[in-house]
């Protein structure tokens, strides 16, 4: 993307109160490709790249973090990933820089049969970034437990954030629903009008909360 062309988007973004945050999810096995990467988010504001990046690629996807003062995301796809499990990218991360955390995907958690309460618990002070959800039970011969509007699924949207708010978590959300794709916009609806009900009752009182945000 050129130079002209990521000021127009920012311009464009910026006229309709949106800010840029983030990117990916970016995977790579070329490491030359990394620093490009790096460049564009710091080019474009962006506080972080969500990413896997292959297990050779540490300590490069470190140093740039440091390099350009952006900060890494690491996603959990399910099986065979790399970090399917908190474990996996702790057993990376832990002796590096704070600048390096999670993209807690808690739907992927509970789909690998991991317990996702104790997986944001394992990641305390490194999450980074949310792919916020609840899921469905599982079905007979359904590929994935799909997504549903917060607070009628499996996941205890609630525990979850009253978690997220005991570790005093200040990161970004966003609300993943991948499920009735056409006609999507009234169940995210939903999903935002749940998180407003739900921050007012842990938080106190936030009333417009989102008009406030949006």
């Amino acid at each position: 993307m050129d130079e002209q062309t990521r000021q127009e988007i920012k311009e464009l973004a910026a006229s309709n109160g949106v800010r840029i945050v983030g990117t990916g999810v970016f995977m790579t096995d070329q490491p030359e490709e990394w620093e490009q990467m790096f460049r564009f988010a710091q080019s474009m504001e962006m506080e972080f790249i969500t990413c896997e990046p292959a297990l050779k690629d540490w300590d490069l996807v470190e140093s740039l973090a440091k390099k350009y003062q952006v900060q890494v995301s690491v996603h959990n796809h399910p099986q065979p990933s790399d970090y399917w499990k908190p474990e996996l990218l702790l057993d990376q991360i832990s002796g590096r820089s704070p600048i390096i955390g999670s993209c807690a995907d808690v739907g992927h958690w509970k789909r690998e049969e991991l317990n996702q309460m104790e997986c944001l618990k394992k990641l305390e002070g490194r999450i980074v970034f949310l792919h916020f959800k609840d899921i469905a039970e599982k079905q007979a011969g359904e590929e994935e437990q799909h997504d549903v509007i917060w607070g009628r699924g499996i996941l205890n949207v609630k525990q979850m954030l009253r978690e997220l708010k005991r570790q005093k978590f200040k990161g970004v959300f966003s609300i993943e629903y991948e499920y009735n794709w056409d006609h999507s916009v009234p169940d995210i609806k939903q999903c935002l009008d749940y998180f407003e009900q739900v921050c007012e009752e842990i938080l106190g009182n936030t009333t417009n909360l989102l008009s406030n945000l949006f």
